[in-house]
């Protein structure tokens, strides 16, 4: 009895959650499937067209590489801070953590501007390199600008996953090998590096996830060879008034980030990362 009583006092909390879900994502997701295979007259020509369109598949092979380039930054800058706030005292690890969520604090949008005050031409850090007696760089409009925009936004993505599998780590394998002689260089390498590839793999996957569907930043602060695929959905339904084409796109991206996430799925021993 205490176990049917239980299950549906789970089936009661489920299934109001399931119907939002259903309404707020499934729907909405529905339409643009619908729109994207023409309507009332069901067909597959916008795919036909984006995959027959050098714009789409050039703009993809730079979506390509701008999210596999922000990922890997992402993950480099985010390692050693994990490893540190691992390290660090229960004591001053919280007061660290809001740090690393500051970033969160700001919409997109508002960080994407502040960016072209810090790294444009007369910006601050241009101005710093101008009183060193060194040339002002190039940092705006291009890809650098695009890549620590959404670093920026991207490494407590990383942080996060990367922390939990840090802490979870056995001490006594740490003790272990230096006992056994082992350097702290050799037991990082050795021992800890290896038990967080889980955790550094999740947090890439998520970066790259996101960075597929950036839209803002690439925007602002990237040059005309810095289009993401996010950006022809308003390319199509601003300039073009393809409706078809746009929600093909918005298909298209919707799939690929869904395969990612089912993957990252299956590494994590199929548990639910959602």
């Amino acid at each position: 009895m205490t176990d049917n009583a239980g299950r549906r006092e789970l089936l009661g909390f489920i299934v109001p959650v399931t119907g939002l879900m259903a309404f707020g994502l499934l729907l909405p997701l529905g339409f643009i499937v619908y729109h994207s295979l023409g309507g009332e007259h069901l067909s597959f020509k916008a795919y036909f067209e984006l995959f027959n369109s050098v714009l789409f598949l050039k703009v993809t092979w730079t979506t390509l590489q701008i999210s596999f380039s922000a990922a890997l930054l992402s993950v480099v800058l985010a390692y050693p801070i994990a490893l540190h706030l691992s390290r660090t005292s229960d004591r001053w690890r919280p007061l660290f953590l809001v740090l690393v969520l500051l970033p969160f604090w700001t919409s997109i949008l508002v960080k994407s501007y502040s960016f072209v005050i810090v790294l444009g031409e007369h910006g601050l850090v241009n101005d710093g390199l101008v009183a060193l007696g060194l040339p002002r760089l190039p940092l705006m409009f291009n890809r650098v600008g695009v890549l620590v925009g959404m670093t920026n936004y991207l490494v407590p993505f990383v942080v996060f996953p990367l922390l939990a599998n840090l802490i979870g780590q056995s001490q006594e394998l740490r003790r272990a090998a230096a006992v056994m002689g082992a350097s702290d260089l050799r037991i990082f390498w050795q021992v800890t590096f290896p038990l967080s590839l889980s955790g550094l793999l999740a947090g890439a996957i998520m970066c790259f996830v996101i960075s597929l569907g950036s839209f803002v930043t690439p925007a602002l602060l990237g040059g005309r060879h810095d289009m993401m695929v996010a950006n022809l959905i308003d390319f199509y339904t601003r300039e073009s008034l393809d409706w078809s084409v746009a929600s093909a796109i918005a298909v298209l991206l919707f799939a690929a980030s869904g395969t990612l996430l089912l993957l990252l799925g299956k590494l994590q021993g199929s548990k639910s990362l959602i």
